[in-house]
């Protein structure tokens, strides 16, 4: 037997590994050799007992000596059978020859499932008996695969040295149990306990191992490590925690600085160090002073596990016996350690202090002494007087604070007055403070007298006017102390004003010394009461005196009143008392500056030794003496100053309104009004009451309203139905007063009354009233306007305007068709907006029918199959009735054949008379149209004739000329009723032969010619043509000639640009008409023969193509005439209307659906389906607006200006005339394909 290895796991482990290997190759070698006796019969090589770790590859060896017997292996008792890949057993196979009896059991990947016996078993064949192999055990051994350690592996405990701790580690699911050991700082533990349990599978054991451990300082940061031993592991698996040991520091250490411990001098700054080692965590020190903490900062190095604190501190004498400790200790100390010093303190006395008083008169005896603070050690005292020293009556020692002593000497001494000034000086020493003297110094102040006393000031008897500035100096010679300089006023004692906001009349200057001569300064502002006043100055015994004589205006001016309510017609006696002046002062009284008569009062005493004196004066009050003032006044002529003092009449009065009270206020509307209020009263009103229209407006003010605190009335967003009288009340305590105020309310214009439409006859006259509703209404507020197009005559100097009070008239004189149409009234009286209203003038006229041309045609081809229109516009007003004549009769419109619309648009109307089925010998005729209304008539003749050749152009003439092209304008003739075109034909005067130029667009009326040589003289004629031939050059008319100018030259009547298209081929060569016609003559000769064909071929398919198209179109109006009787609204037996629909034909309508281009009518525009014949008419008049369709009398070329419509806006258009001369200018277009002279003659139609 021998076992295999994949992956990285081996199949035996350490304990086994050896044995096994050892069997392996014993197997090995009996495989190959004979087979010996002791061998069971029929194997060879037979199973053994084998071990393997989970995962890895076992192979159970079986050789038979009978190679074709049946062998297959049992598993615990269950046949696997002989097939090598042993189905149901993925992992296993048999390996091996199986022709050399080899049939090994190889297993993959153990699990503990292959865990058990094995049996190789050789089935009974013809070579031998059945076989059975011995049972072997296959043992499979799973490792541990992890360790459950508590505390939590990977974390740190926190143990405290010496205690016991228990520590718990379970292995997991392991075959066999697994053996568990500790290790503490890499040591062994020994305390251990273990349990085998049974695991969460069957043959799977975990252990469960208990490990007590102390752990020491030693310990701390070491780990603590559970290691698990299986025969299935090369390695132990681990699991660890970090011990973090706690254990108290060593004690403390102080550092003291030099070598007499303890002792230290007052005023010094001591700094001891503190430093405890060891300990986890480190030492927490803290200073004490006498058991009382004084500093608890401390510094620490982890790396060195070292706690240090430094004790910062200023001696004092107090500190003198203290006793400072340092203190260590952490969480885990039982107790505190701690080293301690005691400090013995020097210090000197703190203060001298001298008893007793410094000052004295001269020749006494003076008592001091001189005590010193508590000092270590004891201090000397000596005393000094300048430089001289004194010897002490005697000398004390007595015990001090913190340890030391208090030093204390007398001295007993006799001042003279030369002493005065000089120091007296107290000093301590000793031995301790060599370097340092302490002392107390006092002055000595000897006593004496003052020599001299006397005052300066004004000389005696000066007069002095009050408010003077005074100047009194007090002087006096020597003595100690300074001598106190006091003044006084008549024996009181002068001081200065202790109020800030009292007048500052006295000014008290203190005591100044120059030498030995000492001046006290009283500064006085003069009053009456300085008047013969003493001032006088002491100093000590001394004294000195002066008085002033003062001249001073009344002090103090009184009116009495004998009553002190007054009303209208009381009598007032007022009286003036003046109490005190120097000199003596002249009454006088006025009121208002009116002089009253006084009379003079009995005398009174006067204060300050003045004058005094009184005047009275009688007065009959009134209503406008209310707040007068009635003045006395005291006038001293040596003095030139007057004092007056007045009262205030206070006279009680019912209200009365002003003179200046505003009786009419005016206000705009929509704006605020203020009616003010001018009304004394006395006492003042106690309410205002506004009344309007009988109904009091409330004095708490409403939506529109406010009554003002002086009692306006405040009015907003006023109304023209707030104008009126407003009455207003006020009353007080004495009586009542009434006023009326009028409130004028401005507003704008509104227009009321507009006659529109405004009618006239043409000549007549007539006035175009407008009336207004407005406030205010001035002369010159309406004015005139008249709407129209910008080149209109909007001019109304032909007309008269006039106002009275709210109505304007504008009269025209003798109207004319010119002055029809749209004015606007407009009314502006000042507040805005200004009133504007529209009126229409409409002036009647006799009907006035168009006259393009002398003869109207319409060309239509006379076959019976074509329908012909004949249109006829007039102007009138009113509406024109319309009657068609033929050749000079009645044309009887009850014809099916013929068919009247009539339209209406203002003054513009219109008849159009269609034929259908046109016959030459019927229609060929002259037909005439008639227009008549309630003031006349006027005709028309129009002529139906055959299509034919068109007329010549009109009125060619020349635009515009530069050096190289010339610009031509005409008018077209009658087209022939087809589509015509034209052709230019030039030469040059002086160069033989034509030039011909087609004109496009074909329809054009102007052209510009270019491609000419400059000062060149040409003749230019202009061609119309349609498809029955040309027009001709024989008129005069259709030629021009022109001579371009030089290059030098300006060109003259430059016009606008035109469509330009150069000639075909350049004319700049003489020759070049020859060539042409050259050429000309050479292809006519060989296109001569198919010419013909071609002719003959195009005729026949032209009239094929213009009978069916004639066919077409007389079939399409016999139908539109027979079935379209839904487009009429008028008398159908009749056959006429007077509405139109946008399926009606327009103008002249050609038997080949022939639309000429004629300026649009009202007829031709886009109506809604439904449209009524009332529908047409503007909107409020059958006349609206007509006067936009008038022109001058005359001047009948903008006939049709402005006829196309909007249907939503019923008025004229502009910028839309076209010239009725171009009323033929096109045909169908089916028509444009017809080459000149291509149309057979049976087809031109027949002539009348």
């Amino acid at each position: 037997m021998r076992a295999r290895v994949r992956g990285n796991e081996t199949a035996l482990r350490t304990p086994i590994q050896a044995p096994l290997l050892f069997l392996g190759l014993l197997t090995s070698g009996l495989a190959q050799s004979p087979i010996s006796a002791s061998t069971p019969r029929g194997f060879w090589a037979m199973p053994e007992n084998l071990t393997a770790v989970e995962g890895t590859e076992v192979e159970l060896r079986c050789g038979v000596s009978a190679p074709d017997s049946v062998v297959q292996w049992a598993k615990d008792g269950l046949l696997l059978g002989p097939n090598p890949e042993i189905p149901g057993f993925p992992r296993y196979h048999l390996e091996g020859n199986p022709a050399k009896g080899e049939f090994h059991l190889h297993i993959e990947a153990c699990d503990l499932s292959d865990d058990a016996s094995y049996e190789c078993q050789v089935g009974r064949s013809e070579m031998g008996p059945e076989l059975v192999s011995p049972r072997v055990i296959l043992t499979i051994l799973v490792p541990p695969r992890v360790l459950h350690l508590t505390p939590e592996a990977g974390s740190t405990v926190h143990w405290v040295a010496g205690q016991e701790y228990e520590v718990a580690c379970v292995s997991g699911d392991a075959k066999p149990a697994p053996d568990i050991t500790f290790l503490q700082s890499g040591k062994i533990v020994s305390s251990v306990s273990a349990n085998v349990n049974e695991g969460s599978q069957e043959k799977l054991f975990t252990t469960e191992a208990t490990a007590r451990v102390t752990p020491q300082s030693s310990d701390n940061g070491q780990l603590l490590v559970c290691e698990a031993f299986s025969p299935a592991l090369d390695t132990p698996i681990k699991a660890s925690v970090t011990m973090n040991v706690l254990f108290p520091p060593g004690p403390p250490v102080i550092d003291w600085p030099g070598l007499d411990k303890g002792h230290v001098r007052a005023g010094q700054n001591l700094e001891l160090l503190c430093t405890a080692r060891g300990g986890n965590p480190p030492a927490t020190l803290q200073w004490m002073k006498n058991g009382q903490p004084v500093s608890i900062a401390w510094g620490t190095e982890h790396a060195q596990a070292v706690a240090r604190s430094v004790l910062v501190m200023t001696i004092r004498p107090e500190d003198h016996g203290a006793r400072l400790s340092c203190e260590s200790s952490n969480s885990v100390s039982p107790d505190v350690q701690e080293q301690s010093v005691t400090l013995q303190v020097t210090f000197p006395p703190s203060a001298i202090t001298i008893l007793g008083s410094t000052s004295q008169s001269e020749n006494k005896n003076v008592t001091l002494c001189c005590i010193t603070k508590s000092s270590r050690p004891r201090v000397l005292l000596r005393w000094w007087l300048g430089g001289r020293q004194l010897l002490p009556t005697d000398e004390t020692v007595l015990d001090g604070l913190h340890g030391g002593h208090i030093s204390m000497s007398n001295l007993t001494f006799l001042v003279r007055r030369e002493d005065n000034g000089l120091s007296l000086t107290c000093e301590a020493f000793s031995d301790a403070f060599s370097k340092e003297t302490f002392k107390k110094s006092l002055t000595l102040n000897v006593k004496y007298p003052a020599q001299k006393l006397w005052i300066e000031g004004p000389p005696a008897g000066q007069y002095i006017r009050t408010g003077t500035r005074v100047r009194l100096v007090c002087l006096a010679i020597g003595g100690n102390p300074d001598p106190s300089l006091t003044w006084y006023k008549d024996a009181r004692t002068v001081t200065e004003p202790r109020q800030p906001q009292e007048p500052r009349r006295v000014q008290l200057g203190s005591l100044e010394k120059s030498g030995s001569t000492f001046s006290r300064e009283l500064v006085l502002i003069i009053g009456p009461s300085d008047n013969r006043a003493k001032f006088s100055c002491r100093a000590g015994q001394l004294s000195a005196s002066t008085q002033l004589a003062v001249q001073f205006p009344p002090t103090n001016l009184t009116i009495l009143a004998n009553v002190s309510v007054l009303r209208p017609g009381d009598a007032l006696n007022l009286t003036c008392v003046s109490i005190s002046s120097n000199p003596p002062v002249n009454l006088s009284w006025d009121k208002e500056g009116e002089r009253l008569e006084d009379v003079p009062a009995p005398p009174r005493s006067a204060p300050f030794k003045g004058s005094a004196a009184s005047r009275s004066v009688f007065l009959r009050v009134t209503s406008r003496d209310h707040g007068h003032r009635v003045t006395c006044r005291a006038h001293s002529a040596e003095l030139h100053e007057t004092v007056s003092a007045f009262h205030r009449l206070d006279v009680l009065y019912p209200p009365e309104f002003l003179g200046e009270q505003v009786l009419v206020v005016t206000a705009v509307e929509q704006g605020q009004a203020l009616l003010p209020v001018s009304v004394s009263a006395n006492p003042g009103p106690e309410a205002f009451n506004w009344t309007f229209r009988g109904y009091r407006l409330s004095p708490a003010g409403g939506p529109r309203h406010r009554i003002l605190p002086g009692g306006a009335l405040q009015l907003w967003n006023v109304t023209r139905a707030d104008a009126g009288t407003y009455q207003l009340h006020c009353q007080n305590s004495e009586g009542t007063a009434e006023a009326l105020l009028r409130l004028d309310v401005h507003y704008a214009p509104t227009i009321r009354g507009l006659q529109d439409p405004t009618e006239v006859d043409v000549g007549g006259s007539v006035d175009i009233v407008c009336t207004v509703d407005a406030n205010p209404i001035l002369p010159d507020m309406f004015s005139w306007e008249r709407l129209g197009e910008e080149e209109e005559d909007m001019s109304l100097d032909d007309m008269e305007q006039m106002a009275k009070g709210s109505t304007g008239h504008l009269r025209i004189r003798q109207a004319t068709l010119a002055q029809a149409g749209a004015y606007q009234c407009i009314v502006d009286n000042g507040v805005g907006p200004s009133a504007r209203g529209l009126v229409r003038l409409v002036v009647r006229f006799a009907p006035q029918v168009d006259h393009p041309t002398p003869l109207t045609k319409v060309a239509a081809a006379g076959d019976s199959t074509s329908s012909a229109t004949l249109h006829c516009r007039a102007r009138g007003v009113p509406n024109v009735i319309f009657t068609w004549t033929k050749n000079g009769a009645p044309l009887d419109l009850q014809d099916p054949r013929y068919t009247e619309h009539t339209y209406h648009q203002g003054g513009i109307h219109s008849s159009l008379l269609t034929i259908a089925n046109v016959s030459a010998a019927q229609d060929y005729a002259l037909f005439t149209c008639t227009a008549t209304n309630a003031l006349g008539s006027d005709h028309t003749n129009i002529q139906l004739v055959s299509i034919s050749r068109p007329d010549p152009p009109l009125g060619l003439k020349v635009v515009s000329v530069t050096s190289h092209s010339v610009g031509l304008e005409w008018k077209p003739g009658f087209d022939g009723g087809l589509p015509q075109r034209f052709r230019i034909r030039y030469e040059a005067l002086e160069i033989p032969g034509f030039l011909y130029v087609d004109v496009l667009p074909p329809q054009a009326t102007t052209f510009t010619l270019t491609g000419l040589q400059p000062s060149t003289r040409y003749r230019v004629w202009l061609l119309a043509s349609n498809a029955l031939g040309d027009s001709g050059f024989t008129d005069k008319r259709i030629q021009v000639s022109v001579t371009t100018p030089g290059l030098d030259q300006t060109p003259g009547e430059p016009g606008d640009e035109l469509p330009t298209v150069q000639p075909p081929g350049p004319l700049g060569l003489p020759l070049l008409p020859v060539l042409f016609a050259v050429g000309g003559l050479l292809l006519l000769s060989n296109a001569s023969c198919v010419g013909g064909f071609l002719w003959q071929r195009r005729l026949r398919h032209l009239a094929e193509d213009i009978s069916e198209k004639t066919e077409a179109g007389s079939k399409e109006d016999r139908v539109r005439n027979e079935y379209e009787e839904s487009q009429w609204t008028g008398d159908r037996d009749t056959r006429s209307s007077t509405v139109s629909t946008a399926d009606v034909e327009p103008y002249y309508h050609s038997p080949r659906d022939f639309h000429p281009r004629l300026p649009p009518m009202l007829e031709e525009g886009s109506y809604p389906q439904g449209i009524r014949d009332e529908d047409v008419a503007f909107h409020g008049h059958l006349y609206d607006e007509v006067a936009r369709a008038y022109g001058l009398p005359g001047t009948w070329g903008p006939l049709y200006d402005e006829v196309q419509m909007d249907p939503d806006d019923l008025r004229w258009p502009e910028d839309q005339y076209e010239d009725l001369r171009g009323v033929y200018d096109h045909v169908a277009a089916d028509m444009d394909s017809v080459e000149p002279y291509s149309l057979p003659f049976e087809l031109r139609g027949e002539l009348v």
